[in-house]
């Protein structure tokens, strides 16, 4: 297929007020992109790109200035409708020539593939005009293909214009079109709001056209559900599964097995190795890169992670974590931003981890807290056990040592160090470095007060029982 070499004007300026929110539509997000990001995903090599933005101006532009710093864009105060924004973004388009063509499509399509849109100018080239169209199993609300008897383009008709006999016609207008540089100036200047609706319509520059007898085509692209629209929060959910569906099929075509598809959440840009796993309820986001082997879930969230191969994460939430070759995370886990587990090194139950590394064949089984502090090679971390890294103003490291065991319920307070091989008695808490094979302990001696229940809490039940112990 040819290069592609036409400019791309986005229609963005609409309120969408079925959404029913104070964000722009074109802001809401799918599988972590914005349906505009989405639709500027779509397009082929362009001139230039021009967004129209109305409704939530600074946000839009906030956004495109994010993900595409090089479209320009137009503000349409007045919604005068499709043809009338249009007209105002051409002074955009000023050093086109006549014959370069304009590709002119909505905000709210993010289903659209970029090798469909590629596709459709190429068979538009050489008309003045072309739309593309779909077949749709409910054309209900979108604007119909009218045909002759050569099945020949001849119109477009709105929903709200359309007659009994238009509306069971199932070929609807998509909302992409193709023009001609010069003939869309012209047909533009024609326009009127001579309708049910009082707006430009675009759809009627195709009519005008026509009618000069230029070149007008329509082409219907293969997949309708490419061309879905977003109007409400409904819409917005089926295209989400529409786009998860797409995306996992593709990852099992290509040997990860994903138990659940329709529990089971992906975006575009992780990368998954085959013979991973996923189980139900996964949701992976980001940078995620997952190695051969690796089993992830159930109900987990990783964001911007590293898994390495033969790795397991339960019933966990990791954000920018690295887990090492034949790492066990979970169940109930939390993995925070420079959280490193090197190879075969565990995360328990009930374990949060933040800024830390945990070395080769090291475990933190359960219940604890490890922040800021670099753990050697086949220590253990007993459970409930805290590293206190937090002094009310700055943060503090703790560094432990190779083949070191934390007693449990120990308190580390930060800045300290546990050599190689030592221990800590468990219900310390050691301020103090403790030397290597040695044994700290930070606790005070025990006593007991005898007597204490019976005097201080006579007839309770934990006083009757100590009195029958005592008989």
């Amino acid at each position: 297929m040819p290069e592609v070499t036409a400019s791309a004007l986005i229609l963005a300026a609409g309120e969408g007020t079925r959404m029913k929110s104070a964000t722009p539509k074109v802001l809401h997000s799918i599988l972590g992109k914005s349906m505009v990001e989405r639709v500027l995903d779509a397009l082929p090599v362009t001139k230039a790109t021009v967004v129209v933005v109305g409704s939530g101006r600074e946000a839009v532009e906030n956004e495109l200035a994010r993900v595409a710093p090089s479209v320009s864009t137009v503000f349409q105060e007045e919604r005068g409708g499709t043809g009338h924004a249009t007209r105002l973004a051409m002074s955009a388009f000023a050093e086109l020539a006549d014959d370069d063509v304009i590709l002119v499509l909505g905000s709210d399509t993010p289903l659209l593939r970029r090798e469909s849109i590629a596709a459709f100018i190429t068979q538009s080239l050489g008309f003045a005009a072309a739309v593309m169209t779909a077949h749709v199993p409910q054309p209900f609300g979108y604007g119909r293909i009218i045909r002759d008897a050569n099945h020949e383009f001849t119109a477009i008709t709105e929903e709200k214009d359309a007659s009994e006999a238009e509306r069971e016609i199932s070929e609807i207008n998509s909302g992409i079109y193709l023009f001609q540089k010069g003939a869309l100036s012209s047909a533009l200047a024609q326009l009127s709001r001579n309708n049910a609706q009082g707006e430009e319509y675009l759809t009627d520059v195709l009519s005008i056209l026509r009618g000069e007898g230029k070149p007008v085509a329509a082409f219907s692209i293969a997949d309708f559900r490419e061309i879905l629209g977003v109007n409400d929060r409904g819409q917005l959910s089926e295209c989400g599964d529409i786009l998860r569906n797409r995306i996992n099929d593709e990852l099992m075509k290509a040997g990860v097995t994903i138990v659940d598809p329709a529990s089971t959440w992906v975006e575009e840009g992780v990368e998954i190795a085959s013979d991973v796993t996923l189980l139900p309820g996964t949701w992976l986001t980001g940078s995620t890169k997952i190695f051969s082997g690796a089993v992830i879930g159930p109900r987990t969230s990783l964001h911007s992670c590293t898994v390495e191969s033969g790795a397991k994460v339960s019933e966990s939430t990791c954000d920018q974590a690295y887990i090492g070759e034949g790492a066990s995370v979970g169940p109930y886990t939390y993995l925070r931003p420079g959280t490193v587990l090197g190879p075969r090194a565990k995360a328990g139950a009930f374990v949060e981890i933040k800024n830390s590394t945990i070395g080769p064949d090291s475990k933190v089984p359960h219940l604890s807290y490890v922040g800021d502090a670099q753990i050697g090679e086949g220590s253990n971390i007993g459970a409930a056990t805290v590293f206190v890294n937090y002094d009310g103003v700055e943060k503090h490291r703790t560094q432990i040592g190779d083949h070191v065991r934390i007693g449990s319920d120990t308190m580390l307070v930060a800045p300290v160090t546990i050599g190689d091989g030592a221990y800590t008695a468990a219900g310390s808490v050691i301020t103090e470095d403790v030397p290597a094979g040695a044994m700290g302990v930070g606790r005070a001696k025990q006593r007991n007060v005898l007597e204490w229940v019976l005097r201080k809490r006579p007839g309770s039940k934990s006083a009757d029982a100590a009195s029958r112990a005592r008989e």
